[in-house]
């Protein structure tokens, strides 16, 4: 893959998390969402920040996967949890990273797991600290190993 076309997927992975956070948080309907991120976030300039261009059709996968099989995702999460940890106890945030980590393991075969996990880890670092960077790929590895 070219380096243009994987940093524009990996701006694509930031944006489906922010997506699917603002998704979480406001209940937005999905074709809202993906029609307000495509017209006012992806590749725009949002105070002073300029976002890099994503791939757009990747971007609306991811979000559209993760909503479409929600239930069952969380429930793949779930199973990497410790009993003491359920999906609702989880940051918003992480939980969205999570949720497009593991739909990207159980529907894109064409991607590898090791690139996947390491986006995601990535994009955790974006708003955590190592810790939960790691916790990232702790869950991210258990799910592979269960739907690879």
């Amino acid at each position: 893959m070219s380096k243009s076309k994987s940093i524009a997927r990996s701006a694509a992975r930031l944006a489906a998390v922010q997506a699917l956070y603002q998704q979480h948080m406001e209940k937005t309907a999905l074709a809202k969402l993906l029609d307000e991120f495509h017209q006012h976030r992806l590749g725009r300039e949002i105070e002073d920040d300029q976002y890099a261009d994503a791939d757009v059709d990747f971007f609306d996968d991811v979000v559209s996967g993760v909503d479409a099989r929600r239930d069952e995702i969380d429930g793949k999460i779930t199973e990497k949890l410790t009993e003491s940890w359920t999906v609702a106890r989880l940051d918003k945030t992480m939980l969205q990273i999570l949720r497009a980590g593991t739909y990207e393991l159980m529907a894109r075969k064409d991607l590898s797991v090791a690139v996947i996990i390491s986006e995601y880890v990535d994009v955790a670092k974006a708003f955590f600290d190592d810790r939960e960077a790691k916790f990232v790929n702790g869950v991210l590895d258990g799910v592979s190993k269960s739907v690879r």
